[in-house]
């Protein structure tokens, strides 16, 4: 037994004798023990109090190295990030751990220890790797997705100065045709997926943002001006800087897109905005493009004009030298924002200042972007937010899309005389309205938009119990905005001349949406469940304010805007009216709709070798009555994954597929209430001479119409997913049959009745078939260097049976041509067929020949709409060095040139107007008919090199303030391959008749550009 007392202690060794320890040795060795320990936690805290240096390589399992891998101090916020080749160096305490992170690579935490050199191998994360598509109310790993549904990401995305996001996607997707209206920055853009399947209803997609659906409506107003034509509305989505956006997921079959019910016939675009993500991180980029017309009209010059019989009036004048310019476009963008398990955030702003090819026009844009996410309970509760507002300010120019002979700013420079000053002495040279001065239009008129736009919601998502959640979304769409247009009254065109004219129309649009749902996932066994219940109510408010007035004292344009009264009161100054005018009127509109929507979707999987979707969604909506007020859009769909199966070689195949999928989807994009009585004073107008006002009289604007009902589109797809080559190779095929029937129109009502026009549901049948294929090739996947090649390719052909009567459109203007049309719809042809004389050259005496009769006829067929489209990228990588090329090619339709149907003829030339080089010795004679024929109409295909992009990345080694660098030079529309004879291939201007719209006209569209872009991004 050992005995210890205060004073002394045994220690017992087996092996030794006991020892005894007196007091007073215990003091003298507790002296010297206790300044050993002194002096040990004293150098362990020096030891320990010093940063030490620590570098190394961070690589993947090939050993190429990582960048932009992040690097933080465990427990703090300390940290840094790889260079291009992986390398970093950090100072961190020596009992420090460092947590490795980057996206696609499973994160790894590293002890220092003793270390100054660490070198990390980053494991793949296979989970991270799996792709995402969102596919409505959730997303899904791609390879699990049952329907047909495409997505994009930043690195796919079309480069250089993009104004808005349909532009990111262009000839990127399989079955999706963009289409810009025309040249004009902020300018209209068509969208077209799996064809045109509608004519009143609209045939662009729906737009989601962050979750909140876009109502599709015009956020600022277009014009019908006296002498000067109808304008169009700036694009929509011109609001949402692309900067901000991580990725776009089209959804293009109606298993896909019948969650969205009656808005999803024409397919579905859900834009997803970026995170913040890692720690905090400053991103800035900045651009500056330099644009110049791709190609001029090929026009007479004052020699050639003189030549060939002109009237001199002795001068020289390039009318299009003078009113086209080479373009600066300056943006801005800069963002932080970070995140982690916890919780993400990340502000934007953004500013875009981009000049027009034709003198004075202009976009603007200032943007601000905030996202964020926390959570809460145990991570139980995730609250988020998403905000996008924007200020978009145009500066347009009077370019029109029916302006008769007389011609608009664009017609006026291609019809002027090349021998005509432009100016006699210091004053514009102005004779007579027919032949306006191209200058005046520009000099003598202001036209200015701006429009502020607000879009976003706030999100809440609670965790009931384990595979349980509820999410509640409220989100909003607000926009306001106001344009003004004004014309002096010196500017010599017919209705505005000693007269001047003002326009200010203000249109203001209030949407909201409240969203609640539940999704549950289970796993039992070997089966998968993923359930989603929902409610949606959204509601569209729309008004407007339009004032006109005539007959103006003064010729100050701001004079005239700024100062203009409203509702016919005149702003007097100093006694002098400033801005006197004789005719003021006021017009206002307001119309409110709803819908209110119930949506279920199950998600089945057996095995991970089946799965199965269903999906049904009920919409109510306002616009129709009780009768047909709800609409029923089911949808089902399979997949069978082969690869899964014994029989299917693993050597070979890495992904195979086959998946099926039937629904039906809707369409209700129709006017306010059409279904009851209603009547609404007709709006006010001035008339030509600006000194009278007319309307203002009681009208009906619609009857009892209880039987309306939604046009419903029924779609069947049968698609094959495939990857071989371990990867290197993959793809879809897909095969598509759409069917719209109960289409909404509007008809001839039998007389008499109170309108002379009703909405009908025909009993037609709007047929698109396709195939489409989409291939993804890694060419060399070396270290050093890579090359991949990304191509998509699409047939569709469209045909309309069953219809009873035929309906014109496509208004074709110019001299003599007044009621002139070149389209028509009807039974046996595809929509919007050309219906022209076939023209066969010209007698001896100049006139046309038309060798199957002088009528209009249907051509076999031949269409505006596209039969096939097609892209082509090639992604190459060496070292820091990237580049990207992209074609893309449409081909199978016609376009129908009423720019030279009204401009550039014998007859117009006999008027001392310009004409293109090729009409001169034409064979035509001077009072030859410019009749609606063939003769006009030309095959639209063509191959363009739409973007080229060469970046390099800076080397960021010894770099403590930057952590990435880029700088790039891009180029876009370098070359198109055509034999188009117009500007370029890629327009469609509206030429609506009778509310049926029209597609593959060209009429003095705002020409295209080619534009050079330089900048740089940087981080932070």
């Amino acid at each position: 037994m050992m005995n210890l007392s205060l004073y002394e202690f045994r220690q017992h060794d087996s092996s030794q004798a006991n020892h005894v320890v007196t007091k007073e040795k215990l003091s003298s060795r507790g002296a010297s023990l206790l300044a050993f320990l002194m002096l040990l936690i004293g150098v362990t805290t020096s030891v320990l109090g010093q940063d030490v240096n620590v570098s190394g390589k961070v690589t993947d399992a090939r050993s190429g190295g990582v960048p932009g891998v992040t690097i933080t101090i465990k427990g703090s916020t300390k940290g840094t990030n790889t260079d291009v080749d992986g390398n970093y160096q950090i100072s961190v305490p020596g009992n420090a751990t460092l947590t490795f992170s980057a996206i696609g690579f499973e994160t790894q935490d590293v002890p220092v220890g003793n270390k100054s050199t660490l070198n990390v191998v980053l494991g793949e994360d296979i989970k991270a790797l799996e792709e995402v598509v969102v596919v409505g109310y959730g997303t899904v790993k791609k390879k699990d997705a049952t329907g047909a549904v495409s997505a994009l990401g930043s690195k796919d995305f079309q480069k250089g100065i993009v104004t808005s996001p349909e532009q990111l996607m262009q000839g990127r997707v399989a079955g999706v045709q963009i289409t810009q209206s025309s040249g004009e920055p902020g300018g209209g853009i068509n969208v077209r997926i799996r064809g045109t399947s509608s004519v009143l209803g609209g045939n662009n997609p729906l737009f989601v943002i962050d979750g909140v659906p876009l109502s599709g409506d015009n956020t600022s107003s277009g014009g019908d001006n006296q002498g000067v034509g109808r304008q169009p509305a700036k694009n929509p989505l011109n609001f949402l800087n692309p900067d901000d956006i991580a990725s776009m997921d089209i959804l293009k079959d109606a298993s896909a897109t019948a969650i969205y019910g009656s808005r999803g016939a024409n397919g579905v675009v859900l834009i997803t905005t970026k995170r913040g993500k890692g720690k905090g991180a400053l991103d800035y980029g900045y651009s500056l493009g330099i644009s110049n017309i791709t190609k001029k009209y090929d026009l007479l010059n004052a020699q050639e004009y003189k030549a060939a019989g002109g009237q001199d009036q002795g001068s020289d004048t390039d009318w299009q030298d003078l009113l086209f310019r080479t373009a600066l476009t300056h943006q801005h963008n800069l963002s932080y924002g970070g995140g982690d398990a916890s919780g993400n955030y990340r502000f934007s702003l953004g500013y875009m200042n981009q000049d027009g090819i034709v003198q004075t026009s202009n976009v603007k844009r200032y943007s601000v972007g905030f996202s964020g996410t926390k959570k809460f309970i145990g991570d139980k509760l995730t609250i988020g937010s998403n905000l996008n507002f924007a200020n978009t300010q145009d500066t347009g120019v009077p370019i029109s899309e029916n302006i008769g002979f007389e011609g608009d700013l664009m017609g006026s420079i291609l019809k002027a005389n090349p021998t005509r000053p432009a100016y006699r002495g210091d004053t514009l040279n102005q004779s007579t309205t027919t032949e306006p001065n191209p200058l005046a239009f520009v000099n003598l008129s202001k036209d200015n938009s701006n429009t502020l736009r607000a879009l976003g919601n706030i999100n809440a998502e609670l965790e009931i119990f384990t595979g349980l959640k509820f999410k509640t979304v409220l989100g909003f769409d607000k926009s306001m905005s106001t344009r003004k247009q004004a014309y002096s009254r010196d500017l010599v065109v017919a209705g505005i001349e000693k007269i001047g004219r003002v326009y200010i129309r203000d249109v203001e649009s209030n949407n909201q949406l409240m969203e609640n749902y539940f999704t549950y996932d289970k796993e039992i066994g070997n089966v998968t469940l993923n359930a989603l219940l929902g409610y949606s109510y959204q509601s569209f408010e729309n008004g407007s304010k339009n004032v006109a007035a005539a007959n103006f004292r003064t010729n100050d344009l701001d004079l005239m805007i700024n100062n203009l009264g409203i509702a016919g009161t005149v702003n007097i100054k100093d006694g002098t009216a400033l801005s006197s005018v004789g005719s003021v009127i006021q017009n206002s509109s307001y119309v409110k709709d709803e819908l209110q929507s119930y949506f279920g979707r199950v998600n089945l999987g057996f095995g991970s070798k089946y799965l199965f979707t269903g999906t049904l969604r009920v919409d109510g909506s306002s616009k129709f009555g009780g009768n047909n007020k709800y609409g029923y859009f089911p949808s089902g769909a399979f997949k069978w994954k082969l690869v899964e199966e014994d029989f299917v070689p693993k050597t070979v195949f890495t992904d195979l597929s086959l998946r099926i999928g039937y629904g039906v989807t809707g369409n209700q994009a129709i006017p306010h209430n059409v279904y009851d009585r209603r009547d609404r004073y007709s709006d006010y107008a001035i008339n030509q001479g600006g000194d009278g006002i007319t309307g203002g009289g009681l009208n009906a604007v619609a009857f009892n119409n209880p039987d309306l009902k939604w046009e419903s589109t029924a779609a069947f797809n049968f698609g094959l997913d495939f990857s071989i080559l371990k990867g290197r190779l993959s793809g879809t095929v897909d095969l598509y049959n759409k069917s719209t029937k109960d289409l909404l129109f509007k008809v001839v009502a039998a007389q008499p009745a109170p309108n002379p026009f009703v909405y009908r549901n025909l009993d037609t049948d709007i047929q698109n078939r396709g195939i489409e294929l989409a291939l993804t090739g890694v060419i060399v996947d070396g270290k050093k260097f890579s090359w991949e090649m990304v191509v998509n390719a699409s047939y569709n052909k469209n045909l309309v049976k069953n219809l009873i009567g035929t309906y014109d459109t496509g208004e074709i203007n110019g001299q003599g041509l007044s009621g002139a049309f070149a389209q028509r719809l009807a039974e046996g042809q595809p929509l919007f067929a050309y219906f022209l004389r076939e023209f066969g050259g010209f007698d001896d005496n100049g006139n046309s020949l038309y060798p199957n009769g002088d009528f209009q006829q249907f051509l076999n067929g031949k269409s505006p709409l596209p039969k096939v489209n097609a892209g082509l990228t090639n992604n190459l990588a060496f070292g820091p060095f990237d580049m990207s090329l992209f074609f893309n090619g449409v081909f199978g339709h016609y376009l129908y040139s009423n720019t030279a149907n009204a401009f550039f003829t014998q007859g117009s030339f006999a008027n001392g107007r310009n004409v293109t080089k090729a009409v001169i010795g034409n064979g035509e004679g001077a009072l030859n008919a410019p009749d609606v024929s063939t003769r006009f109409l030309e095959k639209g295909n063509f191959v363009r090199l739409q973007n080229l992009s060469l970046g390099y990345r800076v080397p960021m080694k010894s770099n403590k303030v930057l952590s990435n660098a880029r700088v790039f030079v891009t180029g876009q529309n370098l070359l198109t391959i055509t034999k188009y004879s117009g500007q370029d291939p890629e327009v469609s201007t509206n030429k609506s008749l009778n509310d049926i719209p029209s597609f593959g006209i060209d009429y003095t569209a705002y020409p295209r550009a080619r534009t050079w872009t330089v900048g740089v991004n940087v981080s932070f």
